[in-house]
């Protein structure tokens, strides 16, 4: 391969890489050419299953930032660059390789975290993006609705308190005057002769001599 050529190609390698939301590689040795076609089918706008050389794919990694991935270049490799949901792309990889056993999984990459075999397959057991959306969607509208009823329960019970009083108020005005059964202070001037009748009389002052009839005819005499 020209030199040229070889650097186009690590460049179209390392430009995988770096848009990819993850990687599986594999070893499709013993694949015919129509199942490889199923393969990508299968896959569809998720992945880009590209069959690379191990030697490119070696310094792309490296130019990408990626360590730790030499080991897993060994033998042929195809990788599946993923551009999309990570667990369905695995699940598809895993199930056509249930289907077709000469298609081997190696390993893969996520988030920078080199994955081997057993953690692909782990990953591709985890439920779809969108499930787990769906949960947690869920369980927010849960919450929130159970936070929406602890802070209108208070509201709803000072709600009712009012209209308690309200009912009652109508049929009793001088609640809103002093209590139930307390009658409003009187404000108005026809009011006012009744109470002054209603007030006792003065006391006579200390010491002074309380007239009789006797005393008050001396005095008329006089």
């Amino acid at each position: 391969m020209a030199r040229a050529d070889r650097q186009a190609a690590v460049a179209e390698i390392v430009e995988l890489f770096n848009d990819a939301d993850g990687a599986v590689l594999t070893d499709y040795r013993g694949l015919t050419v129509k199942e490889l076609q199923d393969l990508r089918r299968s896959l569809g706008g998720d992945a880009n299953y590209a069959v690379v050389k191990n030697t490119l794919a070696k310094i792309a990694a490296n130019q990408a930032g990626i360590s730790g991935f030499d080991d897993l270049l060994v033998g042929p490799t195809a990788i599946a660059f993923i551009n999309g949901d990570v667990v369905e792309a695995a699940k598809g990889l895993r199930d056509f390789a249930k289907a077709n056993p000469a298609l081997i999984i190696k390993g893969g990459v996520l988030d920078g975290d080199i994955l081997d075999a057993k953690e692909v397959a782990k990953l591709a057991d985890l439920e779809s993006r969108e499930v787990l959306l769906g949960k947690l969607a869920g369980a927010m509208l849960a919450s929130l609705s159970q936070a929406v009823y602890l802070l209108n329960a208070p509201l709803a019970q000072a709600a009712r308190l009012a209209g308690a009083l309200e009912a009652k108020a109508t049929e009793d005005p001088s609640i809103l005057a002093g209590g139930a059964g307390t009658p409003a202070a009187a404000s108005t001037d026809e009011e006012a002769p009744a109470a002054a009748d209603e007030a006792p009389q003065e006391a006579p002052a200390e010491g002074a001599a309380e007239e009789t009839p006797e005393a008050a005819a001396e005095t008329t005499e006089a």
